[in-house]
């Protein structure tokens, strides 16, 4: 059985994408397993299956790395726009709908000779509740509270963005952290039900935001569209930058551009397609 995907990621967010409007792809869990790992496969954060939806332009379900299966992914959904955009199945309708398990999301596009640029997504509001996120702690938001690993104190905020985030501001560098060995005992902590993606930051003099994630399922990734949503959200929540203008965050792949309002999260930034091929499973 072959196989046509198209490589693409965004800000380093890489993701093998499959059009399955024109073929099904079998066990995709296994099979982001597969592919996903760098030396026997294609490489990448995991795959992302573009199907029909009766309720938007298309579906997008998104398998980690390590086969597990992800609700959204900010990053994927702006690929997932350009793949449509670029291969004419939305007509040159600069504003479509994506169909999530965290729900429909809206993405406005910029295009330039038939080709997309850049999109701007309604990430939808930023889910604040314990009990919705989840995570283990009482009281109606978790902002700066403290979590012992390794004996020492870190302050977490967390935020939902239909998937979970713990994001930890910090003084120090925080290109100095091993994420390998601090990422796991964050995702695996008890507190989180679900594990959670977790976020390491430093507020920089020009008031933008340089982030590292540790996401669930598939480690350290170059950017995180949903993890630059929720530090947006806590930078705001944390008294580190407002509501209602644009903050840019910086992260290993590149740079995103977020704005929190009472209504919504809205993320823009770039996608790019890296290669087309075909795989004999």
């Amino acid at each position: 059985m072959k196989l046509s995907f198209t490589k693409m990621h965004g800000c380093g967010n890489s993701y093998i994408y499959f059009n399955c409007f024109e073929q099904p792809v079998p066990d995709p869990g296994p099979l982001s397993v597969r592919l996903s790992e760098p030396h026997f496969g294609i490489g990448g954060d995991g795959i992302i299956l573009i199907s029909p939806s009766d309720k938007a332009d298309a579906q997008m379900r998104i398998f980690n790395a390590d086969g597990s299966e992800g609700k959204m992914c900010g990053n994927g959904i702006r690929c997932v726009g350009k793949y449509l955009y670029d291969n004419g199945m939305v007509g040159d309708r600069t504003t479509i709908t994506v169909d999530t398990l965290s729900g429909v999301k809206t993405l406005v596009l910029t295009a330039e000779n038939g080709k997309m640029l850049s999109a701007r997504v309604d990430m939808g509001p930023a889910i604040l509740t314990p009990h919705d996120i989840p995570v283990l702690l009482a009281g109606d938001t978790v902002i700066g509270a403290p979590l012992v690993i390794d004996e020492r104190v870190y302050h977490i905020t967390c935020v939902s963005m239909g998937n979970p985030h713990c994001v930890i501001f910090l003084n120090e560098d925080i290109e100095t952290l091993d994420l390998e060995r601090l990422g796991p005992k964050f995702e695996h902590n008890a507190l989180f039900p679900e594990r959670v993606n977790t976020e390491f930051v430093n507020t920089l003099p020009d008031g933008s935001l340089k982030m590292r994630v540790w996401e669930r399922g598939s480690g350290e990734t170059w950017a995180c569209g949903t993890g630059a949503c929720a530090v947006g959200v806590a930078a705001v929540l944390t008294g580190r930058a407002e509501k209602n203008q644009d903050i840019t965050v910086h992260l290993r792949g590149g740079d995103l551009t977020v704005r929190y309002t009472e209504a919504t999260v809205f993320m823009t930034g770039a996608a790019t397609t890296v290669f087309k091929g075909e795989i004999e499973l």
